[in-house]
């Protein structure tokens, strides 16, 4: 399916785009590479959607449905601890998740599906920004993603450490949890830290209601659900000797199901009221809600198993596994478009892959390969499973 040489070309771009990673929304120089790729091959490419993203477009030999293969781009906010010779050459910067190796996969299935075409319908290649914390899957539908492009299904992939390498796991119901992030402001009054009674202690009131977060999840949440509620930020003060006037508290939550949610948004707002009348400060809470679960349709599933059982054999599936507490946009564009997401596994027997947003974490090249047969059997059995239903 991919040539060697094929394949040592999509290895040194994964590289490339490693040790140049750019942060959501900025991703111009990483969109521009990959457009430049696409148009190589032949394909119409469709640039600045939901700002630095892009669709190109393989027309099959023979009309029939559309379905969507997305891949993210952006980089994370975190210093690179590794030195090998792609290593991030930006400050601060780091494809510390492995979205250098989604759009490799992608661009390699691109070459196959452009140069054979034995298929009936259309795929629509969607290289999406900001997926880490900044949205841009909704951004990209707000530009109109499914309404230029109106598709019957959708799918994602994410290498997933913990995996075998080249192991695909995909299951019907719940992936991803859910993800909201909050901000709690303590205000207390600000005074000398040797005369702390001609104040009020805004530290000592925040530092309470960190410990208090702790019991949302144990004690508000049913045991036979699933929640994390976890403090992340505390800021607060910038002298030895000065109690702060204000407390900054920031943290996140991760659930599956809306009324889990909902019960950790009521609980941390009681926290507040609680916590002041218990310590006479104000407590203003801002709860940002973000992305929801990702839950993969059954239909949709199933042919993503099928898909990988037959590009990697039945070694090559996994579909016995706990969904991850962890979050992801690709949640916004099924919620829109009926699909699934996938995970790939990335470590191999000898070397386990370092996790994900890890300083020492790489993209397992080996992947490359597995991860473009993948697709592109995922691109034929999920327009075959469309025209059945049609």
């Amino acid at each position: 399916m991919l040539t060697a040489e094929r394949l040592t070309e999509l290895t040194a771009l994964r590289r490339d785009l490693h040790a140049h990673p750019e942060l959501a929304f900025a991703e111009q120089r990483t969109a521009a590479l990959i457009a430049r790729e696409l148009a190589a091959l032949g394909l119409p490419v469709h640039e600045g959607i939901g700002g630095t993203g892009l669709v190109a477009v393989v027309e099959g030999a023979r009309p029939g449905p559309a379905v969507g293969l997305r891949a993210d781009m952006d980089a994370l906010p975190m210093q690179e601890g590794n030195t090998f010779a792609h290593a991030s050459r930006h400050a601060g910067c780091m494809h510390g998740c492995g979205h250098d190796g989604h759009s490799a996969m992608l661009l390699g299935a691109a070459g196959v599906l452009a140069r054979s075409r034995d298929f009936a319908g259309t795929v629509y290649l969607i290289f999406q920004p900001a997926e880490e914390m900044e949205g841009g899957a909704v951004a990209m539908i707000e530009d109109g993603l499914f309404t230029r492009f109106p598709m019957q299904a959708v799918y994602g992939l994410h290498n997933w450490p913990g995996l075998p390498a080249g192991q695909v796991a995909v299951q019907a119901g719940p992936m991803m949890a859910g993800m909201d992030l909050f901000e709690i402001v303590v205000t207390g009054r600000g005074s000398h830290a040797a005369m702390p009674h001609e104040g009020n202690d805004a530290l000592v009131a925040a530092a309470q209601l960190v410990t208090a977060i702790q019991t949302i999840a144990s004690r508000s949440v049913s045991p036979l659900e699933s929640a994390v509620v976890s403090v992340t930020q505390l800021h607060a003060g910038d002298a030895y000797n000065v109690l702060p006037e204000q407390v900054v508290v920031r943290g996140t939550c991760r659930y599956f199901k809306g009324a889990v949610q909902a019960a950790i948004r009521a609980r941390l707002d009681g926290l507040c009221r609680g916590l002041e009348l218990a310590f006479g400060v104000t407590a203003a809470l801002d709860y940002r809600v973000r992305y929801p679960a990702v839950c993969n349709e059954a239909a949709h599933a199933a042919v993503a198993a099928a898909a990988a059982r037959r590009a990697l054999g039945d070694a090559g599936l996994c579909q016995r596994f706990a969904p991850s507490m962890a979050s992801e946009d690709f949640a916004a564009m099924l919620a829109e478009v009926p699909g699934a997401l996938v995970w790939l596994g990335a470590d191999n027997a000898h070397a386990p892959s370092a996790p994900l947003h890890n300083p020492a974490y790489d993209f397992n090249d080996a992947l490359i390969e597995p991860g473009v047969r993948f697709w592109v059997a995922l691109a034929h059995d999920a327009l075959e499973a469309l025209a059945c239903t049609r």
